[in-house]
């Protein structure tokens, strides 16, 4: 009998209607959030093409948000097959990543006013993410373990 590194939910909890309504909404979130991604990352190669003034810091960070999106929702796919490991990385991810984003376009002249926004765009769609994560549905499918 082999040992197992990961616990996984019952399929009876999963399959409520209630959660795999969670989960959907979760993918979406994430989607949303990886397009607004694509979405700046272009805007960023747009402005450079058109001679505006673009930092290594903008093209570096759009890029990673970017490459961060399909693993995010890596972790949203094995939570709707019961991972219990995916759960608890997805729900911390989606609480600080956004508070990472919000915090460094804070900081004064690091990057133009439209690149922050656009970045917090893409926050708030990680921050329902998280609402959904933590909310009643997944946290019934995924109780604390003993």
């Amino acid at each position: 009998m082999g040992k197992t590194t990961e616990l996984r939910v019952e399929e009876a909890q999963l399959s409520t209607e209630r959660v795999q309504e969670a989960v959907g909404t979760l993918k979406k979130c994430i989607v949303l959030y990886g397009t607004v991604s694509a979405i700046v990352l272009g805007t960023v190669a747009a402005m450079a093409l058109s001679d505006h003034s673009v930092s290594t810091f903008m093209w570096v960070r759009s890029a990673i948000l970017l490459a961060v999106a399909p693993l995010i929702h890596r972790m949203a796919v094995d939570v709707s097959k019961g991972s219990r490991r995916a759960y608890e990385r997805l729900s911390a991810l989606t609480v600080i990543l956004p508070i990472a984003i919000v915090a460094v376009d804070l900081i004064p002249g690091l990057c133009p006013a439209w690149f922050a926004v656009m970045q917090g765009v893409s926050a708030v769609a990680l921050v329902f993410a998280a609402v959904i994560v933590r909310g009643a549905a997944l946290r019934t499918a995924f109780p604390k373990a003993a």
